[in-house]
């Protein structure tokens, strides 16, 4: 075989962008007095939907098995933009905001997937923590090359107004 006959070597595909998990359908237990998704399941629905973002991440069960890792969660900022309601399809979307060597800021946004409508965002930072002394430790290169690559392709993303949002309200004058 020629010089001329060789290959060129394969080109690793970019990360998704954003990265869509599996879908859900809201559960008859998730329903409120109101008819509607309770809050707290929101929390639940967008916890299970970062699992698969995760391990999309290289957080892998066989990583987290192979180094004594996991992630806790710190902080989560949740905003409720539309109510969605018994049987409807939700359907996600997560993006990498930022990374450390000890820490994950991410988003993700939870769509009706019949109408396509905006329900709900969540933003979250989880730390990097090693199981044997249950503290936060870094990640490693591999997984830190892996976040890098999908910090290039995400950071293209619009950056959603819930990025960083202060809650509150107008301080009343007297």
């Amino acid at each position: 075989m020629g010089s001329s006959d060789k290959q060129p070597p394969a080109r690793r595909a970019a990360p998704e962008t954003p990265f869509e998990p599996p879908g859900v359908f809201v559960k008859p237990e998730w329903i409120d007095y109101n008819g509607h998704m309770n809050v707290g399941y929101y929390h639940v629905a967008f916890d299970d939907a970062s699992t698969p973002f995760f391990h999309w991440l290289g957080l892998s069960p066989e990583y987290r098995s192979h180094h004594q890792v996991t992630t806790f969660a710190l902080e989560t900022h949740l905003n409720f933009l539309r109510e969605v309601k018994l049987g409807e399809a939700l359907r996600f979307a997560a993006r990498l905001l930022s990374y450390d060597a000890k820490r994950i800021h991410f988003l993700m946004e939870m769509f009706h997937a019949g109408e396509g409508f905006l329900a709900a965002t969540y933003e979250s930072l989880s730390m990097h923590v090693d199981l044997r002394t249950r503290r936060t430790a870094p990640m490693g290169p591999e997984l830190l090359a892996r976040l890098e690559a999908v910090m290039d392709a995400h950071a293209a993303l619009p950056r959603p107004w819930q990025v960083g949002h202060v809650i509150g309200t107008p301080v009343p004058r007297s």
